[in-house]
């Protein structure tokens, strides 16, 4: 079988096509005028520093709001996510592990397979720590979310529960321009990034997957993959719910104990790789005889770029899910929500890159996806890595568009009402059979851009509204 390779990477769940411009060819002066050379201009502008900064910034706020929230209720929120499971007696639509499964669904993608392999080649090792870190306080922000998110969501027309931050931007702020303005922005932008990054760079993946390990031609495999997915998001998000409760799980158990293979057989060499991490991490470091350098500013930049596009904490997508949760409590779900970030880059992610680190994989040359096949193939049967890692993209890819259909109909409703679910879900499945024969180049990076865009207003809105969040939070423990 050939090499799995990938056209780009994609955020959430899937790699930014970037990640900070190290998978985009450098914009060249015959080129800077182009339009394609714009939107990687935008894209480096939008992804820049201020909105990095914003980012950990909200994480770290909340984190010493909230006192460590994430670390002290850890274990009561995996209790809470993967044993209670359930509170029949809230209102809502699914279940506390449906909810996180969904969650899971657009964020567990093929980010955590080829995106840690891209942020390590660009920043060595110590992305890998940096990564754990925008998780930890990803985790604080990702409870935010969903505790504004459920508090301040609402019944729609059809008996079904709807929220996110459009909902808590404009309620929580009082309902006042600046709030309704945020709303409305967030709204549009999640509303067609949901087509790019949820939709058609995934069926892309899926596509080119699936044509270069087992040659079964794009056409059919558009056909396929948008059959499958009409006929879950037909049923909404009890339909999604349920499948990804299903799927989800297993994915994520298979991929990590094929890891957990790689790793036991290179189980020598796990000292080694944390030693790897932290050097990177706080010194540059020369690797390859000298031929390559990396320093501590790559390491941040590229570990943090890749850690938010891994779980999407401060995004705000994870808050739309939580709403349709059946709970009395907010502050109930949010415990839970915020496990999805730490299974997603703490757990999952960490293994993906211990295995490339002690196989020696991320010396090799390789990028993307093959330097996570090659670390595979080192300790599994030669050819298996091309297969975990073609299978592993494919299924991960598809539970990315079940969870984002969800975000993106939502959004479009708070725009234009329930009446337009129905059409959105037929053009979401249509754009996924023809994406999987047409180029989407320019559409990595418009999808790339609108990620950036839909974090603005949420994070802005989450720091105004940290006063709610503690609220809620010490009524909730005081109880």
């Amino acid at each position: 079988m050939s090499n799995v390779t990938v056209r780009s990477p994609q955020p959430s769940g899937a790699l930014s096509p970037g990640d900070f411009q190290h998978e985009v060819t450098a914009i060249t002066a015959a080129d800077a005028g182009s339009p394609h050379g714009l939107l990687e201009a935008i894209q480096a502008w939008v992804w820049g520093v201020p909105l990095i900064i914003l980012l950990l910034t909200t994480g770290l706020v909340y984190t010493l709001l909230l006192r460590g929230l994430q670390f002290r209720r850890l274990g009561h929120a995996l209790w809470l996510a993967l044993v209670k499971r359930r509170e029949p007696e809230g209102e809502g639509d699914i279940s506390h592990f449906q909810a996180l499964m969904t969650a899971l669904a657009a964020t567990v993608g093929t980010g955590n397979i080829v995106g840690v392999a891209t942020a390590i080649g660009a920043g060595g090792p110590g992305a890998l720590f940096w990564m754990w870190v925008t998780g930890l306080l990803g985790m604080a922000t990702k409870y935010a979310e969903a505790v504004l998110g459920v508090r301040f969501r609402e019944t729609d027309a059809r008996g079904e529960k709807a929220g996110g931050p459009m909902y808590y931007l404009e309620h929580g702020l009082g309902r006042s321009p600046v709030g309704r303005g945020l709303a409305i922005a967030f709204a549009l932008f999640a509303t067609f990034a949901a087509f790019g990054i949820g939709n058609g760079v995934q069926s892309q993946a899926v596509a080119d997957a699936m044509n270069e390990s087992f040659h079964v031609p794009h056409w059919i495999m558009g056909l396929v993959t948008a059959g499958a997915v009409g006929l879950v998001i037909i049923g909404g998000i009890r339909s999604i719910g349920r499948v990804a409760s299903v799927i989800v799980p297993a994915m994520i158990v298979l991929y990590m104990g094929v890891a957990g293979v790689v790793l036991i057989s290179n189980a020598a060499e796990i000292p080694a790789a944390f030693r790897l991490v932290f050097e990177h991490a706080f010194g540059g470091q020369a690797v390859a005889g000298g031929a390559l350098g990396y320093t501590v500013l790559q390491a941040m930049r590229f570990g943090v770029a890749r850690g938010i596009f891994s779980n999407e904490s401060g995004l705000g997508t994870g808050a739309i899910a939580a709403a349709a949760a059946q709970t009395r409590e907010p502050v109930r779900q949010a415990l839970v929500s915020m496990t999805q970030t730490f299974i997603d880059t703490i757990v999952v992610c960490t293994l993906t890159g211990l295995a490339i680190l002690t196989t020696g994989a991320w010396e090799s040359g390789a990028e993307g996806a093959n330097m996570t096949q090659l670390a595979f193939d080192t300790s599994l049967l030669a050819g298996a890595g091309d297969i975990v890692v073609a299978l592993g993209l494919a299924t991960f890819a598809f539970s990315t568009m079940l969870g984002w259909s969800y975000y993106g109909e939502r959004s479009f409703a708070y725009l234009f009402g329930e009446r337009v679910i129905r059409p959105y879900r037929l053009v979401f499945v249509i754009v996924i059979g023809l994406a999987a024969v047409v180029e989407l180049d320019v559409v990595w990076l418009i999808s790339d851009i609108l990620n950036g865009l839909m974090a603005a207003p949420n994070l802005v809105g989450l720091l105004l509204l940290s006063g709610v969040v503690w609220r809620e939070t010490r009524s909730y423990f005081n109880r």
